[in-house]
């Protein structure tokens, strides 16, 4: 299977070994920074027939991908998802899946119509301890769900937002809920039951006064099936990174998977004894050398699979929609100081401009 990368950055070392391990003929790296391809090309040893393009549209004509990743800013996810959909190609796109939910409803709607395959890249619903807390509710082990909680208490600095300056902006990222947190928004959204009743919620822009976002996320939610959500998300922990961390509180069970990216069972006790929470804990511990975890190559196969058997992705374009829908609902929420109603049609990152700096 032909596969292209386009977007060289901070996260390319994930798809490119995620690539290499799942045997796919790497045609192409794109980037409009032609060292970036030069160091990726370097660093993971790729063969001089990888080609290099600083424009995709060139690319997919020249190389015509099977597959391909986009790992670029999240504002331009859409716009080269859309043409890499036209162009026939099946598609990874890193979270989010875009920035407005018009724009994701436009990436569901026309790979639909060319009957291509779009994978949101959460991959940390392959972590080994998202996937058992995963089966545990689909055997509905914690009888009625109460309530759980999504904690990324992260720490970004000046450094970080200055090597990239569309980090923290508006128009190509959002902030901390959109960026870091959207992953363990993802996960508890879909384990309570993936349909929103409303939602309320706080964000505040206290440390990073460089950047047009927020930094702070705090957001109460209530699921159509009568369980509660609260997320709280920062990247103003002191001095790095603590947790990301995900509760979940039933009936008959109780869980939480912790570490630095949920990672790892630190607790485990259901009514039911159908397992040893000891082992269930050795056996789900993993050890990442980074927030990114051992995810992508999970997913990369999982893409590879349902694009040879015709069925959906496990993390489908629909999935990547509902965690951006989520984080949308949270600004929105914040912005007017109302709750929001679920489901949401029309919502944009762009909507908050100036949200922090005497603008809106």
């Amino acid at each position: 299977m032909k596969y292209a990368l386009i977007g060289c950055g901070r996260i390319s070392p994930n798809h490119i070994v995620a690539a290499q391990n799942n045997q796919l003929e790497i045609m192409a790296l794109c980037d409009i920074v032609e060292d970036h391809m030069k160091d990726k090309m370097l660093k993971h040893k790729l063969p001089e027939s990888v080609r290099q393009f600083t424009d995709y549209h060139v690319m997919l004509d020249v190389v015509k991908p099977d597959l391909v990743a986009i790992a670029t800013e999240s504002g331009k996810h859409a716009q080269i998802a859309l043409d890499c959909i036209d162009a026939g190609c099946n598609l990874i796109i890193e979270k989010p899946i875009a920035l407005s939910l018009k724009d994701a409803d436009a990436i569901i709607e026309r790979a639909k119509l060319r009957n291509v395959k779009v994978c949101a890249c959460h991959q940390n619903r392959f972590n080994k301890s998202v996937q058992r807390i995963r089966e545990a509710v689909e055997m509905q082990r914690f009888g009625r769900l109460f309530y759980g909680t999504a904690h990324i208490r992260w720490a970004r600095d000046y450094e970080y937002y200055a090597r990239a300056k569309w980090r923290g902006t508006w128009e190509q990222d959002g902030g901390a809920l959109m960026n870091q947190c959207i992953h363990d928004i993802d996960l508890l959204r879909w384990m309570m039951g993936d349909e929103v009743d409303e939602v309320i919620g706080f964000t505040d822009r206290l440390k990073h006064d460089y950047i047009e976002a927020e930094d702070l996320g705090l957001a109460l939610i209530r699921f159509k099936n009568g369980s509660y959500g609260i997320v709280e998300g920062t990247t103003n922990i002191y001095p790095r990174n603590l947790e990301e961390t995900l509760y979940i509180f039933g009936e008959k069970g109780t869980v939480k998977a912790g570490g630095e990216a949920v990672n790892i069972i630190e607790e485990w006790r259901f009514s039911d004894y159908l397992d040893d929470p000891e082992e269930v804990k050795k056996e789900c511990h993993e050890n990442p050398p980074n927030v990114y975890g051992f995810g992508h190559t999970k997913l990369y196969a999982d893409v590879i699979d349902a694009i040879g058997s015709g069925r959906e992705p496990y993390v489908d374009a629909k999935a990547g929609r509902r965690a951006l829908e989520l984080v949308l609902a949270i600004y929105q929420a914040a912005y007017t100081g109302q709750a929001v109603k679920f489901p949401m049609e029309a919502c944009s990152t762009m909507d908050f401009a100036g949200r922090f700096d005497g603008g809106k």
